[in-house]
């Protein structure tokens, strides 16, 4: 800036099977990584505890944990490439199955209580969409209107508002196994009010450093309320384009920033900053002109997903 000060970028890396070796994490903290996120939309509760010890016996850098959240996804297909074709029937099961182009299945389960005729689907950021045709017994039909592929555990819009509990059940107990290994860093997703952060503040107190995930209208509506009960927030550019047009994008991370930065919250921006790096070894000049435009925005930090997950 003007007076020569160097401002400090925060980098915060989701672990995932490409990073998660000691290697990967040592080079990783080498250059420079402020935080280490475990997803545990994607992680295994039993497997939780095995892998934030190796992450703290093979670096030094903080971990945070990072909630699944009031989100709706599909549940486990029988491959990562099943295709969906227009017009054929599916079957909207209550409890968890093996999916397949003909049956699927939704967490967390209160959802298929709450579908009804009429109600439109949209799996993993409008791949595949369904429509509800019909109710038969303990099952739901739905046709499919739009085709394409899906793969296990996607992210599912539907097209009104579903109630979700702010945590789910896994979240509770991953927060406590955080707790007791010495994790002083959670972040909330799906963060829709202040009664969602009060929520999760019973769970790990107010003695550890809770970061808000903005990914959602209702998120946005009600930032006012939020921000004075969180210590950061983290803007999820994908979760929000799936009820924001992208055009929009943008303009919304401006102001959402500039809001955050009045109130002295520090903000970070999530979500294809580098994306073409999961599969090549280096980025493109729109994607270094996303990262140097988001952080004259005024963002404090960026935070790589997919890139270090899988990338």
């Amino acid at each position: 800036n003007k007076k020569g000060i160097i401002l400090r970028v925060k980098l915060l890396a989701t672990i995932g099977p490409s990073s998660f070796n000691q290697s990967t994490i040592g080079a990783m903290e080498a250059n420079g990584v402020d935080l280490f996120k475990i997803n545990l939309s994607h992680t295994k509760i039993n497997d939780l505890p095995e892998t934030i010890e190796n992450l703290q016996s093979w670096s030094c850098v903080p971990i945070c944990l990072d909630s699944e959240g009031a989100q709706v996804r599909n549940q486990y297909m029988i491959n990562e490439a099943v295709a969906f074709k227009e017009g054929d029937d599916v079957k909207i099961h209550p409890n968890e199955i093996r999916g397949d182009s003909e049956n699927i299945s939704f967490a967390p389960h209160c959802v298929f209580s709450q579908l009804i005729v009429g109600d439109l689907i949209y799996v993993d950021f409008h791949a595949v969409t369904l429509k509800i045709i019909e109710k038969r017994d303990e099952l739901l039909l739905a046709k499919v209107i739009s085709s394409g592929v899906v793969g296990s555990n996607k992210a599912v819009n539907i097209n009104r508002e579903i109630k979700l509990d702010p945590i789910t059940k896994k979240d509770s107990e991953a927060f406590h196994i955080g707790k007791k290994l010495g994790i002083t860093s959670f972040a909330l997703s799906f963060t829709n009010s202040a009664d969602d952060v009060k929520r999760v503040r019973e769970i790990i107190g107010m003695d550890v450093n809770l970061i808000s995930k903005i990914e959602s209208i209702r998120g946005v509506l009600n930032l006012d309320e939020i921000l004075p009960l969180v210590d950061e927030i983290l803007i999820d550019r994908g979760d929000l384009s799936r009820e924001v047009a992208i055009e929009k994008i943008p303009f919304l991370q401006r102001r959402i920033i500039s809001k955050a930065r009045s109130k002295n919250v520090p903000v970070y921006v999530a979500t294809n900053l580098l994306e073409s790096m999961t599969k090549t070894h280096a980025p493109t000049r729109a994607e270094v002109n996303d990262v140097a435009s988001t952080l004259l925005m005024g963002a404090d930090g960026l935070v790589l997903a997919a890139e270090t997950a899988i990338g």
